[in-house]
């Protein structure tokens, strides 16, 4: 599909087409704006109508291009020739100038996997070891079409999530689709050929409300839970610290004096690492609630571990052991609808923004950078964002205004007597 894309480099725009199965950039001096796209897109509106009509002269387009002066070279016979071998043979023999995509797979991983963490490394890996190349490990990248994505994507669909009786949701889909996404479109720019991902969106994901606790679930938590992990929910419940950050919080990172945790580790899958962005890096300040629980737990596992949760080993927690053996049974036992530990993080939100505190200070507390994630995320629970019955500026009218009525009816009454 021929488009208009911008330079790297010069940040000029340039046209990016097909024409006699060859991909053709033709690059202008023009800077990347609406109205030079606009003019651009007319252009190339009128190149696509040409080829598609067999009509098409490279020079009537772009009269000083390399391009033409090779097509110039080129007898009618011949391009007809061309024409016809391009379209015969579109898709065969792909596989004699592309590599297969088992070989091109793995220098791709190998070239990106320095970007990621070890655990977003391992699902990668086993996608696609277990899913991506079991299906087209032996085709060439050049020979994979859009119709076997789609294909994948439709058997995808059918296959059992792990450990359940549904099918893999769509965001599972997504995910597995990602690298595959990756590899094929890095593919088509080495070895010049187009995308088949060309047009292919990601399946539609459900919006999912988050379900934090109220302030009296969280108090019958903290109550019930085991005496050893009463500290570890109290923190986070009431710091929003994620999971990772809580499992990879250490003591040197606890100010008892200023009262200020230093989020500046996490711990992924048994892994210690940097933050998840770069906003993440912060200080919490402490509650009274959470100041207590750090200065309990401190007797404990001090002088055992540089971590302030730990095993009896001194290792940090692990997600799946607290997950499955103290969080899940507990709110069963609770009566309480089982959700991740994740929604701990959610409750601190909702608690602080019913509470009135600034939701600037509230995002500086999550480690966002503005509050816009702030509102689109816990907006229902915004004292009056979701009232909208004029109670607050009632109040301030009350406050402000009747006051000054009230102080106006007490100088005339004075002035009367």
């Amino acid at each position: 599909m021929a488009s208009i894309r911008k330079h790297s480099q010069t940040g000029a725009l340039f046209f990016d087409f097909r024409y006699l199965g060859r991909r053709c950039r033709e690059y202008t001096t023009l800077p990347d704006t609406p109205g030079n796209r606009k003019k651009m897109e007319k252009v190339l509106a009128r190149l696509e109508q040409q080829i598609s009509l067999g009509a098409f002269k490279y020079r009537d387009f772009f009269p000083n291009s390399k391009i033409a002066e090779k097509l110039d070279q080129t007898d009618s016979v011949l391009e007809e020739t061309v024409v016809a071998q391009a379209v015969g043979n579109l898709g065969q023999g792909a596989d004699k100038v592309t590599p297969l995509f088992k070989d091109f797979a793995e220098t791709w991983f190998a070239e990106k996997s320095v970007e990621w963490r070890e655990s977003h490394k391992k699902t990668v890996r086993d996608d696609i070891d277990k899913r991506l190349i079991p299906r087209f490990g032996e085709m060439a990248v050049g020979a994979i079409t859009k119709a076997d994505i789609l294909s994948f994507r439709a058997d995808l669909a059918k296959v059992q999530a792990r450990n359940r009786k549904t099918p893999l949701s769509n965001p599972r889909i997504n995910k597995i689709l990602n690298p595959l996404r990756q590899i094929l479109c890095e593919a088509a720019d080495r070895f010049d050929f187009r995308t088949p991902f060309q047009n292919i969106k990601q399946l539609r994901v459900k919006r999912t409300d988050v379900e934090p606790f109220s302030l009296e679930e969280v108090k019958r938590i903290i109550e019930t839970v085991r005496p050893d992990f009463r500290n570890y929910f109290t923190v986070r419940f009431f710091t929003g610290m994620r999971t990772g950050e809580v499992h990879g919080l250490k003591w040197k990172y606890v100010d008892f004096e200023r009262r200020l945790i230093l989020v500046r580790e996490t711990v992924v899958d048994g892994e210690e690492t940097y933050t998840k962005t770069d906003s993440s890096q912060r200080e919490i300040q402490m509650s009274q609630l959470v100041y207590d629980a750090l200065k309990e737990q401190e007797k404990g596992t001090r002088k055992l571990s540089e971590f302030v949760f730990c095993n009896r080993e001194g290792h940090p927690l692990d997600y799946k052991n607290v997950n499955n053996r103290v969080w899940k049974p507990l709110l069963r036992h609770l009566g309480l609808k089982v959700r991740r530990p994740y929604q701990c993080r959610h409750t601190a939100a909702t608690l602080w923004l019913a509470a009135g505190e600034n939701p600037e200070w509230i995002a500086r507390q999550l480690g966002h950078t503005t509050t816009e994630m702030l509102f689109r995320v816990y907006s229902r629970y915004v004292p009056n964002l979701t009232r909208r019955d004029g109670s607050a500026f009632e109040r301030l009218l009350t406050s402000v205004i009747g006051q000054s009525e009230k102080q106006l009816a007490i100088e005339s009454n004075t002035e009367e007597v």
